[in-house]
């Protein structure tokens, strides 16, 4: 199926691994120019090398952390520069945070703000208008599913997600009459290095039965537990789901929360 991806600019924040990544790769595969942004210029070229390597084709790495807005600013002033617009938006910079209300420090939360909220008003609040003047666009925000199904110890991520939720319902009815549609992702145990970093000792910290098993012994097991189809899912799968949304042959769907959870209904 032709998506009406091709030649289509898009502007992708957190793709330096994991689902970001993936995503740009799926983009660059379906036609798209690929604008890929992290705050790690080194990992940003790794990054870079690995889809020259599994596509064929180039992308654009800006080195940008997406918390500030006078770095998005400078970054989109340049990608606008080169390309004259950028049609797609996919706000996939965050990262996994355990933490309730009462056990989590004040700099945890900081955080995570910055990352996950501050850098999608940074980069909606820049590109939003390029859309609007074109009169297409396509935003996707990366979520959890615990912004439905709040787990109390990942209140930090899944509160915020929440938030992500309801910020992108508000952007997409703002954005509706310019053809511009918004949705997010609610994604959830899909299995990244970022996860495997941040959530892996928790959940031995919290499972005894797992403390002393070996990670892919653990990972199997929280994968038959956690979801009906019983595994994590793949970068992949999350990407494909983007590419939809982001797609000519979506122009409907819109201030959606697409559920990406392998059917659970719950995080952890």
């Amino acid at each position: 199926m032709d998506l009406g991806i091709k030649d289509k600019v898009a502007f992708i924040t957190g793709a330096s691994s994991g689902i970001g990544l993936s995503t740009a790769e799926a983009f660059v595969e379906k036609g798209a120019k690929v604008i890929i942004c992290g705050r790690n210029e080194q990992k940003l070229e790794e990054a870079k090398k690995q889809i020259k390597e599994t596509t064929g084709s180039d992308v654009d790495a800006y080195a940008c952390d997406t918390s500030k807005f006078d770095h998005v600013e400078k970054t989109v002033k340049e990608i606008v520069s080169k390309f004259k617009k950028i049609d797609i938006l996919i706000n996939n910079a965050g990262k996994a945070q355990a933490g309730g209300v009462v056990d989590a420090k004040p700099e945890d939360w900081q955080s995570m703000i910055d990352v996950k909220i501050y850098s999608l008003i940074n980069t909606c609040k820049l590109i939003a208008p390029i859309m609007k003047k074109n009169k297409w666009g396509r935003i996707v925000n990366m979520s959890s599913i615990g912004g439905i199904y709040p787990n109390p110890k990942l209140t930090i991520s899944h509160g915020l997600s929440a938030a992500i939720n309801n910020l992108t319902r508000s952007l997409s009815l703002d954005l509706a009459p310019y053809n511009i549609i918004a949705n997010a992702i609610g994604i959830g145990a899909v299995r990244t290095k970022n996860w495997e970093e941040n959530m892996l000792p928790k959940v031995r910290q919290t499972r005894e039965d797992l403390a002393n098993l070996d990670d892919e012994v653990i990972i199997k097991q929280l994968g038959e537990e956690m979801t009906p189809v019983g595994r994590f899912g793949k970068p992949i799968e999350i990407a494909q789901i983007a590419c939809f949304l982001c797609s000519e042959c979506n122009g409907f769907v819109t201030g959606s929360v697409i559920e990406a959870s392998g059917g659970a209904d719950k995080f952890m």
